[in-house]
């Protein structure tokens, strides 16, 4: 395949399971690719890019088509076991998807010239990856995590102009996505009462889909139906009232 993004940086050490032939990329290219990352995806929005395709197991099993295809756009690939690969393959592949996404952020951060360090690990079936000890990148990821969602996107092209295959790696900065859960866990729960005792649908604001999951997981939690509403930025969940 024609390599048009740029390469994941080759480690000087550290990060063992990384190829070794690993072309460095060219800060110049790099810099302009970060500044118009968030560009090209409302491009490819208003260019009308198809959403992931839904599966009919998850619509079946939720009742919810929206939420469905949050949980798609959320996964962005098959399930380990529907690729047919054993529990030893899967983590091996993981394992190569952490190491050359570390890699790739420390040049990163090398030519952004900010401080931080990359922690490792395989969460169920995705690699996850987190820049710890980065506060001033923490500071501009701040309050929404815009930056994190960008900077993921352009992990996992990294990896996948490497690997081949589409990668569901999941980014953290200095523990952003748990801190962010919390608070959207006690948002979702003040809609779920507001729902409760109103008796009237509660829309809430814009959200990507990780927020949106979260929040739809709470209010199945206390046994209300959501659903996803609106197209692009604009995407929002709705809590309902019990029937």
């Amino acid at each position: 395949m024609n390599d048009t993004t740029p390469q994941p940086p080759s480690g000087e050490g550290g990060h063992a399971g990384a190829a070794a032939d690993r072309t460095t990329p060219d800060p110049t290219a790099m810099d302009a690719e970060i500044i118009t990352l968030e560009e090209q995806g409302e491009a490819a929005q208003a260019a009308g890019t198809p959403e992931p395709a839904r599966s009919a197991e998850a619509v079946a099993s939720t009742g919810d088509a929206s939420f469905a295809a949050d949980q798609e756009a959320l996964a962005g690939a098959p399930a380990a076991e529907d690729s047919g690969e054993s529990r030893q393959e899967r983590l091996k592949r993981l394992e190569e998807e952490g190491d050359i996404a570390a890699d790739y952020l420390e040049e990163l951060l090398d030519i952004a010239d900010l401080d931080g360090d990359i922690d490792i690990d395989v969460d169920g079936d995705r690699a996850s990856v987190e820049i710890r000890g980065a506060e001033k990148l923490k500071r501009m990821n701040e309050p929404r995590g815009e930056l994190l969602d960008a900077l993921q996107e352009l992990t996992r092209l990294a990896v996948q102009t490497r690997t081949g295959d589409r990668s569901r790696l999941m980014l953290d900065i200095c523990g952003f996505r748990a801190q962010h859960k919390e608070s959207l866990e006690d948002l979702a729960a003040d809609a779920v009462a507001q729902a409760k005792s109103g008796g009237s649908p509660v829309p809430l604001r814009p959200m990507n889909p990780f927020e949106r999951k979260v929040v739809h997981d709470v209010a199945k939690r206390e046994g209300l139906r959501s659903e996803s509403d609106g197209d692009g930025k604009d995407r929002h969940v709705v809590i309902y009232p019990a029937s």
